[in-house]
């Protein structure tokens, strides 16, 4: 038995595959955000729970949101009481059991390199784009892991200074503590900020892409200033690590046009002569999150440490 835990600032999601990844069966609570021992307890509750179903001790990958440095300590604006905190080794203490645990759009990127949208590729980048933006990179099917566990934060790069001065953009506060990163301007609440901010307008993004797609001409504005700056920011993305594919997740993934348009904005801020490589829709979705953790888990349990 794998089990794969999804955590996020409102839900804690189980599921339990076999050796296979066949899913078997999941389970969902409400995530406690303030309290770790609360927090700890509910993750061993989901764990036990699934020994008892399943007659047995399964192996345990966790996907959780925010940075996790090379000591296993968190930084985590969802779950503020896992910040600083060791949490693989507490589950493991309580659970005798190892744990793997990493940032869960690292695992949406091992997920789809296993079996979805990025199978058959050395080298798969995958891209959350939602309420924030980041992702991960796989390598021959092995999650890429960086000195301090900060590769794949594409959404803190910089904002360009030309694109800032091309569109007069204000500089903005990131929810990371810094400055003139560029989530703010291409995440999902970002794409609905752009259009606030040049047509003076509140909507949602479903109601945003619903103008664009009816021809409105101030959400086809909101919409090329947004896919010029995700076009930096890919650009970025493929400077550093030029994978073979990228796989989009996270809710602006669903947009349709993405696929065709983002490309063509990339190369545009490439070397003359170079290329984006194929933009993909993702295979597993928002199930990505679980399988990766379980795929990790898996993965740890077979590797020497």
């Amino acid at each position: 038995m794998i089990y794969g835990l999804d955590i996020g600032g409102t839900k804690i999601e189980i599921t339990c595959f076999d050796d296979r990844l066949r899913k078997l069966d999941s389970a969902r609570v409400a995530t406690p955000v303030e309290d770790f021992n609360g927090f700890i307890d509910t993750l061993v509750t989901l764990i036990e729970e699934a020994d008892q179903r399943h007659g047995g001790r399964g192996l345990v990958g966790i996907g959780m949101p925010g940075l996790i440095d090379r000591e296993g300590r968190t930084l985590s604006a969802n779950v503020p009481c896992a910040t600083g905190k060791n949490v693989a080794q507490v589950l493991q203490a309580r659970l005798q059991r190892p744990i793997a645990i990493a940032n869960d759009c690292r695992l949406f990127a091992l997920s789809e390199a296993h079996g979805g949208a990025g199978d058959g590729y050395a080298r798969v980048y995958g891209a959350v784009l939602g309420t924030g933006a980041a992702g991960g990179l796989v390598i021959n099917g092995e999650l890429y892991r960086s000195r301090q566990g900060i590769a794949g934060e594409y959404g803190h790069h910089p904002l360009p200074a030309a694109l800032r001065q091309k569109y007069q953009l204000p500089l903005l506060n990131c929810g990371c503590g810094l400055v003139g990163c560029l989530e703010p301007y291409i995440a999902g609440p970002g794409l609905a900020n752009l259009h606030r901010q040049y047509c003076g307008q509140t909507v949602t993004v479903p109601e945003l892409v619903e103008r664009w797609r009816s021809g409105d001409t101030h959400a086809l504005a909101t919409r090329e200033i947004h896919l010029d700056l995700l076009g930096a920011a890919f650009a970025n993305l493929m400077m550093a690590h030029d994978p073979d594919v990228i796989v989009l997740g996270g809710g602006l993934s669903r947009i349709e046009e993405l696929y065709r348009d983002l490309p063509r904005a990339i190369e545009s801020h490439l070397f003359a002569g170079f290329t984006a490589p194929p933009i993909v829709p993702p295979t597993f979705g928002d199930a990505s999150g679980a399988r990766g953790a379980a795929l990790l888990a898996r993965q740890f349990a077979e590797s020497p440490h």
